[in-house]
């Protein structure tokens, strides 16, 4: 193993994973620190997923060294600690919080923070994220449930979760090349920073980033920058690059969809696939368990089930009935309900021949593969920009497309549908 990636979510850890196999990297991707080894293989990069996003930051932190801990043992040399694109925390973190005691642990004093992945619209200019053509403060992020937005400048919000000094690469650094971009770390580094955030606008500014943290132990950032580090290795002759690090044998078997996430994308995606396919929605509001919600899911969907037709579950909602189902439940009662509907749903529905599952949603996806009882995953092609198809690895063998909210097109859904066979 070459390098070691600590997941901040489940669809962010798949995310990072589909842009190093798509530079020539074998990856393979753990739910959590692995009880055995020998389930990661051969592979080149190990991407571990964690639940880490929204839960105390102390908790974050001991989860977080655990993951370090185990991928220093199994022989990684550099290690990349990813979050969202949007930069999901709040001012007590949990960004900084993990970013320091990784540090810490590596006895590193550098590292950058680049959440930017342009082919998904996030992009930073003098330090600051847009979401598409909006500042992030003007995305619909500033209405996210558990972590709203409403800061666009990278470099205050991460200096509320640190007492490091933060510092910026600006973009006209960036544009001069990789040599540009580790001189400016090392002018930031003698003056005493130890954050910079890093500007950038395109895939060719990444990949420039990522030849410049060459020598950085630890690398934080979202999954855009990892398209520049598979080269790195290469060039020190220590991968050949690898064209068939994507492909992922067929399973067969029938095929489904669950939506949790409550993001715009998601809804949008809903929205198209309804137009053509089965899709029934999850009311929280209608029953106090997890169990009732699910059995009447499924017996909705029973008819498609059995004929072998693709079917949509969502608990997707506009932001008001959100906010009302949270005043009603409360915010972590209200969340746990739903995923835990969900995660009863997909085992259910693998138990009836389901074999191919599209699960959108961060806090959706990390619950129904635990449900599933899947510890690792192979990555496999890219559907949209950042969503690989994965294939689990144990009995039954299932095709996993493990979505961030807020990713994909219009047509995801059955675009991702008619990829997997």
């Amino acid at each position: 193993m070459l390098l070691g990636v600590i997941a901040d979510d489940f669809t962010g850890a798949t995310d990072v994973a589909s842009m190093l196999v798509a530079a020539g990297m074998r990856t393979v991707q753990t739910i959590g620190v692995p009880a055995d080894a020998s389930v990661v293989g051969d592979a080149d990069a190990v991407v571990i997923a964690l639940k880490t996003r929204t839960i105390p930051a102390a908790d974050a932190v001991r989860q977080s060294l655990e993951a370090l801990a185990w991928l220093r043992q199994a022989g990684a040399t550099q290690f990349y600690f990813k979050y969202c694109s949007t930069f999901d925390s709040t001012a007590a973190g949990n960004i900084g919080p993990v970013a320091d005691a990784l540090l810490d642990a590596l006895g590193a004093d550098f590292t950058i923070a680049c959440p930017a992945f342009p082919e998904n619209g996030r992009t930073i200019y003098q330090g600051h994220l847009f979401v598409g053509d909006a500042l992030l403060s003007d995305s619909p992020m500033r209405q996210h449930p558990l972590t709203p937005m409403t800061d666009a400048n990278l470099v205050r919000v991460l200096a509320r979760q640190t007492q490091r000094k933060v510092g910026l690469v600006p973009f006209a650094t960036v544009t001069e090349g990789a040599d540009a971009i580790r001189a400016a770390f090392a002018r930031l580094r003698g003056d005493g920073v130890t954050y910079a955030v890093v500007d950038a606008l395109q895939n060719r500014d990444l990949l420039s980033i990522g030849a410049a943290c060459r020598d950085l132990l630890l690398v934080t950032a979202g999954s855009g920058v990892a398209l520049g580090l598979p080269e790195n290795f290469v060039r020190a002759k220590r991968m050949p690059l690898r064209a068939d690090a994507s492909f992922l044998p067929a399973v067969g078997g029938k095929a489904a969809v669950l939506a949790g996430s409550c993001s715009a994308a998601t809804r949008a995606q809903i929205a198209v696939m309804s137009r053509s396919h089965l899709a029934v929605a999850i009311d929280p509001l209608t029953a106090t368990d997890a169990g009732t919600l699910a059995r009447k899911a499924l017996a909705a969907v029973a008819a498609a089930l059995d004929a072998g037709k693709p079917f949509l579950v969502y608990s997707s909602a506009e932001p008001e009935a959100v906010a009302e189902v949270q005043r009603r439940l409360g915010q972590d009662a209200a969340a746990t309900l739903v995923e835990d509907t969900l995660a009863l749903m997909a085992r259910e529905l693998v138990a009836r021949g389901v074999r191919r599952l599209v699960i959108a949603g961060g806090e959706t996806s990390g619950a129904v593969v635990k449900a599933l009882g899947v510890h690792a995953l192979a990555i496999g092609p890219t559907i949209d920009p950042g969503v690989p198809w994965t294939l689990s690895l144990g009995d039954p063998r299932l095709k996993l497309a493990l979505k961030s909210g807020n990713f994909g097109g219009l047509d995801f859904f059955e675009k991702a549908l008619s990829l997997a066979a």
